[in-house]
């Protein structure tokens, strides 16, 4: 089967310029993106989050809490250096699809007031879980360690 010329994605000096002018952006986003898990994830070290995870039901909280805290931060660290960034975000991707719908189950939420907050919880955890997933396809951008290994 013959290739295309068509088909094989060419470098010019436009797409180099663009790239490189998108790469502060990007750097920033990646920054914004996982700025929740590098200050939320030491707290997974401590009693308190323990206790309230156990309080919801989650199994094997003194376990579970703290390992979710190390993929929390090593996820975000992946990401925020553009370091295997792909599979941070799968770590990423791991941890919300586990905590989501354990910690901020509204529908299980009588309360009217801590049923909105949970179900807004929750639909900022998907809209998270977005963004995770587009790393996983996307990559970390020009300015990542990522970017200096190709």
């Amino acid at each position: 089967m013959a290739v295309s010329s068509s088909t094989i994605p060419v470098r010019t000096e436009a797409s180099s310029a663009y790239v490189a002018r998108g790469g502060p952006a990007v750097l920033l986003g990646r920054f914004f993106f996982v700025l929740i898990f590098l200050m939320s994830g030491p707290m997974h070290f401590t009693s308190q989050t323990i206790g309230y995870a156990g309080s919801q039901g989650v199994p094997l909280a003194s376990l579970a809490v703290p390992l979710s805290g190390v993929i929390a931060l090593a996820g975000g660290l992946s990401i925020l250096l553009g370091y295997r960034a792909k599979i941070g975000a799968w770590l990423i991707v791991l941890f919300l699809a586990v905590v989501t719908p354990m910690l901020h189950n509204f529908w299980a939420v009588s309360d009217p007031m801590a049923h909105q907050m949970q179900f807004i919880m929750f639909m900022k955890n998907l809209s998270i879980l977005g963004g995770a997933l587009l790393i996983t396809q996307l990559g970390s951008g020009p300015w990542s360690l990522d970017a200096r290994r190709k």
